[in-house]
């Protein structure tokens, strides 16, 4: 007897982050589990299921046990695991693209990503150290976006700099720091990329002195913008000043 060896699944859950995952066609759901009386979204995640899911009814507590939280929006699958890209960007295709290095808020990764596609960023690279993990919370705060996000992941942000000098990207490097320049004042050329650092310490020291230092100007030096507040200001200006939107 032939055993067929089954893909390795992980768990999404939430209305857009399923849409956009059956929508984008990058990888399947296997099952995928709901409630009686169904979502207001269901009938939009049931147009677009293949035929063959296999469709669970439960009770919403099943659902709470399944997602690890309260907030899946009745709807919560089985899906083949996230595709990351496996060739480094190329600076003339990719001309935008951004190194997160340690964001270790889930939601704030989610809502980083969810700025970048909507900022016309061409990919992202995921520095491990650190970092959260593209969980399904991560993919639901990104409203699905994260489908549609070339996402090349690295060790550490030190060890991706070699493949970003050899594609001749300008680095510019999100700081909190009084002697970086104000980044709307820059004039930004393509191709470059746009480092953010974690929510409580920035970027890792060997980031420090990479590329450009730029900060955002804020009331006062003791306090600071939200880690996806500011990518997603920092995105949107250089995205506006290179015809990227």
């Amino acid at each position: 007897m032939i055993k067929i060896k089954k893909k390795p699944t992980e768990i999404v859950f939430g209305t857009h982050a399923i849409l956009e995952l059956l929508k984008a066609k990058q990888r399947s759901l296997t099952i995928i589990y709901t409630t009686k009386p169904q979502p207001k979204s269901w009938e939009k995640i049931e147009s677009l299921l293949p035929k063959y899911i296999q469709i669970q009814y439960v009770k919403r507590d099943v659902l709470h046990r399944l997602a690890g939280t309260t907030d899946h929006q009745g709807v919560v699958a089985w899906a083949t695991l996230f595709g990351y890209r496996k060739k480094f960007f190329l600076s003339q295709k990719e001309q935008f693209i951004i190194l997160l290095d340690g964001i270790q808020d889930p939601r704030n990764l989610g809502a980083i990503i969810r700025s970048a596609y909507c900022t016309g960023v061409d990919g992202i690279i995921l520095s491990q150290k650190n970092t959260a993990p593209l969980n399904a919370t991560v993919l639901k705060a990104s409203a699905g976006l994260a489908e549609y996000m070339p996402i090349y992941r690295v060790p550490t942000a030190k060890s991706v700099l070699v493949e970003l000098e050899k594609e001749e990207y300008a680095l510019y490097v999100s700081q909190l720091n009084p002697q970086a320049k104000s980044a709307h004042t820059l004039h930004y050329s393509l191709p470059l990329c746009l480092v953010i650092g974690s929510e409580a310490t920035g970027v890792s020291k060997e980031m420090l002195n990479v590329g450009t230092a730029i900060m955002l100007k804020q009331r006062t030096s003791d306090i600071s913008y939200n880690a996806s507040v500011a990518a997603g200001i920092l995105m949107f200006l250089v995205a506006t000043q290179c015809n990227k939107l």
